[in-house]
């Protein structure tokens, strides 16, 4: 350790790491602006922008475990090359495809290099940093991570006004080019041959599992919550699911420890920072088109009308420590969750004729509820864990949160697709016209523009905005029963956890922090 800390290049290898988290950051919020874009030039109904999201989340969420595994047994850095490799690779095919089908197949390929760059990243920073600098050179990475959600929908923006809208996939190109070659002269190689095998059957399991959750909660709108495909598709998921969990808790050394779930302090945190997920995945899949199709504004100025809440988020992230240690865990969690809830609340109040002026306030009270709930409950969950658990319980979180942003934009995107579909007045279109104006409401302007009916582009508007308050509704009452639950069961703070007397619980808490 000694030799790596006097080494300067330590600091160049970190800043490749910082490009790549900061590369992943933006492109978890790039897309959300382009998607309008990309279903207008595409033809792709809510439905299959609703894949192009969550193909990426889904394979995130269902591969970065063993990710994790298969970096400790054949090499980190290896693995990390790999993981850029096949991160550049698929977004060079989505920035190539000229298909929807080829742009989820290429977003599901990113979602495959992601799961392996994002565990990997942090877990080769002991092998560079001696103790004392681990802190904030872990600071540095996650505050890449974190500084690319703002980014995103302005850089999106930009390229989307310049470019076609595949620029958002080529930008990825360079920055990983950039991070594989830093890798390859600047990482030392390290592994842990004592860490748990890869299970196949479990990675399997979880990916069919949530696969097939996700797909029938997307198509129910369109073929109905009866129909004998979804009806299958949902009873395939409870089936998979419940085979992993009891696959898992048999084994010696599961892959994903659901024992873990035994500390309070960690499960009702986990779940927090799951329903927060689930709230803001969800609306920023449901804003843009807003902003873009109903206000009017282009690609870049809907990047920049996301800010105000991105800007709740870093003052959230700035204050949200210092208030959960003042006031405790259950405090600030269920007050952020709180704010949340009001936030989406006065959200289910937009109207056509409100203008961005009432949805930049909402926006705001959005981002300081999601980072006073999201932060603390991060830290909470893995502070409830002794240090020997922290990197098991590190990825069960990161799993769980991917899962309720997953869940959250196939389900309230479902809902906002259905009451869309259900209120638009078609009357007097023909038949195909009428079914693509029910797609989405980018196509239901471009039916409105090609019939120059202005009565059909206010009724999707309209329709548009009701749907996007019957989803904040939603949103708002997830966050209300999240914050009681908080309330609740919570413990009151980081020095009454059930672990809390243990040393082993300060490098965690620290670690949470960051």
């Amino acid at each position: 350790m000694d030799a790596s800390t006097s080494d300067p290049r330590r600091w160049w290898a970190l800043a490749a790491l910082v490009a790549s988290m900061l590369t992943l950051g933006f492109d978890t919020t790039i897309l959300n602006v382009a998607l309008p874009t990309m279903a207008a030039d595409l033809g792709a109904s809510t439905g299959q922008q609703q894949w192009m999201a969550d193909a990426y989340v889904i394979v995130f969420a269902a591969l970065m475990l063993p990710a994790g595994l298969l970096g400790d047994r054949f090499g980190r850095r290896r693995m990390l090359i790999t993981g850029l490799g096949v991160f550049l690779a698929g977004s060079l095919v989505g920035a190539l495809a000229g298909d929807v089908h080829w742009v989820i197949a290429a977003r599901a390929l990113m979602g495959v290099g992601a799961a392996l760059i994002t565990p990997l990243a942090l877990s080769v920073l002991p092998t560079l940093f001696a103790r004392d600098e681990q802190p904030k050179a872990t600071a540095i990475v996650s505050a890449a991570s974190a500084l690319g959600l703002p980014l995103g929908p302005i850089i999106g923006g930009w390229l989307l006004n310049h470019f076609w809208w595949g620029s958002v996939f080529l930008v990825n190109v360079p920055m990983a080019a950039l991070g594989i070659a830093a890798c390859v002269l600047l990482l030392p190689e390290t592994r842990d041959p004592a860490s748990p095998r890869v299970d196949t059957v479990s990675t399997a399991f979880t990916a069919t599992g949530l696969g097939a959750l996700v797909y029938a909660i997307i198509e129910a709108p369109t073929r109905g919550w009866g129909d004998p495909l979804v009806l299958a598709m949902l009873a395939a998921a409870v089936a998979l699911i419940t085979a992993l969990v009891l696959r898992e808790r048999r084994v010696e050394r599961p892959m994903l420890d659901m024992t873990l779930l035994a500390h309070r302090g960690f499960l009702c945190n986990t779940i927090a920072a799951t329903l927060v997920m689930f709230v803001l995945s969800g609306l920023l899949f449901v804003l843009p088109p807003y902003l873009q199709a109903v206000l009017g504004n282009d690609a870049l100025g809907t990047g920049v009308r996301l800010l105000p809440m991105m800007g709740g988020i870093l003052i959230a992230s700035r204050t949200a420590p210092q208030a959960a240690d003042r006031f405790g865990g259950r405090a600030t969690v269920s007050a952020g969750l709180v704010v949340l809830a009001f936030a989406a609340f006065l959200a289910a109040r937009t109207t056509v004729d409100s203008g961005y002026g009432f949805t930049a306030l909402w926006l705001a009270i959005t981002g300081l509820g999601f980072g006073f709930s999201l932060m603390p409950a991060m830290a909470g969950a893995l502070g409830a864990l002794p240090r020997d658990r922290a990197g098991s319980g590190s990825g069960l979180l990161m799993t769980m949160r991917q899962v309720g942003g997953a869940i959250g934009i196939a389900l309230l995107g479902s809902l906002l697709a259905s009451t869309f579909r259900d209120r638009l007045d078609v009357t007097g279109l023909p038949t195909k016209a009428a079914d693509t104006a029910g797609e989405s409401v980018v196509a239901a302007h471009l039916v409105a523009e090609k019939a120059g009916s202005a009565d059909l582009l206010a009724s999707a508007n309209g329709a548009y905005v009701h749907g996007m308050g019957v989803v904040m509704l939603v949103c708002g009452a997830a966050a209300l029963v999240a914050a009681l639950l908080a309330a609740a069961f919570l413990p009151g703070t980081r020095k009454t956890d059930e672990s809390a007397d243990t040393p082993d619980m300060v490098a965690p808490q620290a670690d949470a922090r960051q």
